[in-house]
């Protein structure tokens, strides 16, 4: 099929699965305004201006989007703000044809405000239950630890991980890829495996090839958080490849931070071609101005026609955690979608 035989499909009524979203990141603007004008808070223009972040892809430039995602953190400080992003996120997938949401939480930035770790998760989970009912998008939780702390710190949230083991569904590492040394964090994720957690670290975003390595190696994941840098190395690619390794593919976030030019210039063609499973992610529209559907419309603008898209959609379902049941209803509407007749203009 070629782009011209079908590209005129509505994006947001393809089913798909939103694997790659953080909890602050997906604030509304709105909601940021609100929370922090209850507050008191004065936040930085950069979040307020609807300028898309952009930065270059140095230490000074990760410093600048960290210190705008500080920003909108503080404004979450009570149990009510933690239930509010967390049900508008869910809203927001629902609107935009997710029908699996895979949120990565750090419970140590909310649980100073509700009484500690354990208290910040089971409000976290509460109310995806709660919200999974009320807008039918399934949902799973990823606790993920951050680079910038102590392995200790990660191996602590593991087994609070794997004390949740069913609404939580993975274990991560985010945070900027040139802190830490990744084999440090080996045990936290041996924990999170041993339970039945994914292992679903950050990497080969802001480092190349041979850091990339250096995760598959020793975090062992199932899927990859980013990943785009393995398009650099032939070899590289064919290994994720063949570990069944998905990608979790975030084009404007990647553009946001100097990883590539503009978002059509991720490697998304050479990931596929070489036979890649992905799942397109908004990572954190908030920051950078762009939600799940606009990766599609990137995809469309690379040169996906309307059978590679539902392919990209079904390979986010077929590597998310979603029940088999969820899995099998959502790529029953992907077929539905494609064998539907393109909109005409």
């Amino acid at each position: 099929m070629s782009p011209a035989d079908g590209a005129g499909r509505d994006l947001a009524a393809l089913p798909k699965a939103h694997l790659h979203l953080h909890f602050t990141g997906s604030m509304r603007q709105q909601t940021l305004l609100e929370l922090a004008d209850e507050r008191g808070i004065r936040l930085p223009r950069s979040l307020t201006d609807d300028v898309a972040l952009q930065v270059e892809p140095t230490r000074r430039g990760w410093f600048r989007f960290q210190r705008q995602y500080d920003a909108a953190r503080a404004v979450v400080d009570s149990e009510s703000a933690m239930r509010r992003i967390l049900h508008e996120a869910a809203e927001d997938d629902a609107a935009e044809g997710s029908g699996r949401l895979e949120l990565q939480v750090d419970p140590t930035s909310y649980g100073p405000f509700v009484g500690g770790l354990t208290p910040a998760i089971e409000i976290v989970l509460d109310q995806a239950a709660r919200s999974e009912q009320e807008t039918g998008v399934s949902i799973g939780i990823v606790i993920a630890a951050s680079r910038t702390r102590h392995p200790l710190d990660a191996r602590t949230l593991a087994r609070l991980a794997a004390r949740h083991v069913g609404p939580v569904v993975g274990f991560g590492l985010s945070n900027d890829e040139r802190r830490g040394t990744t084999a440090d964090f080996a045990l936290a994720f041996r924990i999170a495996r041993d339970a039945g957690l994914m292992s679903v670290p950050h990497g080969g975003e802001l480092l190349g090839p041979e850091h990339l390595e250096d995760v598959v190696e020793h975090l062992h994941p199932h899927r990859l958080g980013h990943g785009v840098r393995a398009a650099e190395d032939p070899a590289l690619l064919e290994r994720v490849v063949e570990a069944g390794i998905g990608l979790e593919v975030c084009p404007a976030s990647n553009a946001s931070l100097g990883v590539v030019e503009q978002a059509a210039d991720v490697p998304l063609r050479r990931l596929v071609d070489a036979g890649a499973q992905i799942a397109l992610g908004a990572d954190d529209p908030l920051l950078f101005g762009s939600r799940l559907l606009d990766q599609y419309e990137t995809a469309r603008e690379i040169g996906f026609d309307d059978a590679e898209i539902a392919d990209l959609a079904a390979s986010s379902i077929r590597i998310s955690a979603a029940p088999v049941a969820v899995k099998e209803r959502l790529l029953g509407g992907v077929r539905a979608w494609l064998a539907s007749p393109p909109a005409t203009f």
